[in-house]
């Protein structure tokens, strides 16, 4: 009997660990990434040729996208890696993939899917004018590129990611004019017990926070949105925002990076018919696995932000316990203290996430005050007036019905960034709690790929 077909998706923190949890027991697993090269977002590498040093990268995560670069450098010889290559649909034991121009079938007896996570995002007016970015396009900007996406930037949202997307910033030399998060600074202190479950992590926090201070860059706090400022001809000039005590601010400024910690890549587990659950804290629609990653699809494996919103370390812990479930269930043996090890730590792990959630909320009751002409779907240019009348004059109570009749979701990132404000200001307006609101369906491909793929070439 041959070795079993197991294809990882995705060569971030959880990716990474799920291969070498693999090849410690000398099976090869074949590994794709839409990237060129492995690290996911969070530990994005820079291109080669490029010599900046790890500190300056990557800041107060160097060590650890230092250790994971040299462990996929190490397992490059006993995996097929395929780099640049686009997973765009599933169908039981076959994965459907673009690399370069060509379109390909790879079975499987076993999927790993570590699809990590995108920006989620709030709209405010302005947001769709040039030089407004998401926090993870503003990261890979300055990782791949070494550019900062303006000269004047203010980094603005709420989440760790905030902070540490600022703070690299700084010590790239860009000028950050300043970090606003909506979540006030009490929110931190209720959600202390829960944070130090993670002490080092929550230092580590701390002193981001303190080095923004000593470089002179403004820090506010609960802070709630007005406007980012400017026109279509010149692009942002600016940001008004209100603090706490409804005092308004201006800050001049000539690109704004807009973050609210994260959202599940969840598209393949969606088409693959994974079962969703309603994740209350994060107010988010994620997949459901048992303890080791598993998912309701028999041989479909599910780890990393893809599934849990836990970090680059719940990420790595999550990506290995997914291949020890997936050894285990093809009747490999594997080390049970190791697993009971990696459980408890992804114990941990989720009640620092929560504590998370509870300093750094969502700021949902923001989709009810936006005003009618806001974009909130930039493909498409749906306002959220056009999403309240689509509720009100033709009853789409449901995101998937809201998205047939007005487009929103309905472009190039199939409802990326848009979607969960876009349920938020259905909700809103439908007066219905937002998890009755659902979750736009994902299909294949879940990324555009060019026509001549399918046209000339065809999957096989």
């Amino acid at each position: 009997m041959g070795q079993p077909r197991i294809v990882i998706v995705g060569a971030g923190p959880a990716g990474v660990r799920a291969a070498q949890a693999l090849v410690e027991r000398d099976i090869r697993p074949v590994v794709v990434d839409e990237s060129r090269r492995d690290g996911g977002q969070i530990y994005r590498r820079q291109p080669e040729g490029f010599r900046r040093p790890y500190t300056k990268l990557y800041g107060s995560e160097a060590n650890k996208a230092e250790a994971l670069h040299r462990s996929f450098e190490l397992l490059r010889d006993r995996i097929d890696w395929h780099a640049e290559t686009l997973a765009w649909n599933v169908e039981p034991n076959r994965l459907h993939v673009v690399q370069a121009g060509q379109a390909q079938v790879l079975p499987f007896d076993a999927l790993i899917v570590c699809s990590g996570a995108t920006d989620r995002v709030m709209p405010v007016p302005g947001w769709d004018l040039a030089g407004c970015y998401s926090m993870g396009a503003a990261q890979i900007s300055l990782k791949s590129q070494a550019c900062s996406i303006g000269q004047r930037v203010v980094f603005m949202g709420s989440g760790p990611l905030l902070y540490l997307v600022a703070s690299q910033y700084v010590a790239a030399g860009a000028q950050v004019e300043a970090v606003l998060d909506t979540s006030a600074s009490s929110l931190r202190v209720r959600a202390l017990p829960r944070l130090a479950a993670r002490p080092a992590v929550l230092l580590n926090g701390l002193k981001l926070v303190a080095s923004l201070r000593l470089a002179g860059v403004r820090l506010m706090t609960g802070i709630k949105p007005v406007e980012i400022t400017g026109s279509p001809r010149e692009g942002v000039t600016g940001i008004r925002v209100c603090d706490g005590r409804g005092r308004e601010h201006l800050f001049k400024c000539d690109a704004v990076a807009l973050g609210y910690h994260l959202r599940s890549e969840a598209q393949i587990a969606d088409i693959a018919k994974c079962e969703f659950h309603f994740d209350a804290g994060s107010r988010q629609w994620l997949p459901r696995i048992d303890e080791d990653g598993r998912s309701s699809v028999r041989g479909i494996y599910l780890a990393g932000d893809g599934v849990r919103l836990a970090g680059a370390d719940g990420a790595e812990a999550s990506g290995r316990l997914a291949a020890l479930a997936c050894m285990a269930d093809l009747n490999m043996s594997c080390s049970q203290p190791e697993v009971a090890e990696l459980r408890a730590k992804l114990r941990t792990v989720e009640r620092f996430r929560q504590g998370l959630l509870q300093a750094f909320p969502w700021p949902h009751e923001a989709a009810a005050e936006l005003p009618d002409s806001t974009v909130v779907c930039r493909c498409e240019v749906v306002t959220a007036g056009e999403l309240r009348t689509t509720v009100s004059e033709l009853g789409a109570c449901e995101i998937n019905r809201a998205k047939a009749l007005c487009r929103v979701g309905m472009g190039r990132c199939q409802g990326r960034y848009c979607g969960h404000a876009a349920a938020e200001v259905v909700a809103h307006a439908a007066k219905i709690p937002v998890e009755q609101v659902g979750r736009i369906r994902s299909q294949g491909p879940v990324k555009p790929f060019p026509i001549s793929t399918i046209a000339v070439r065809g999957a096989q």
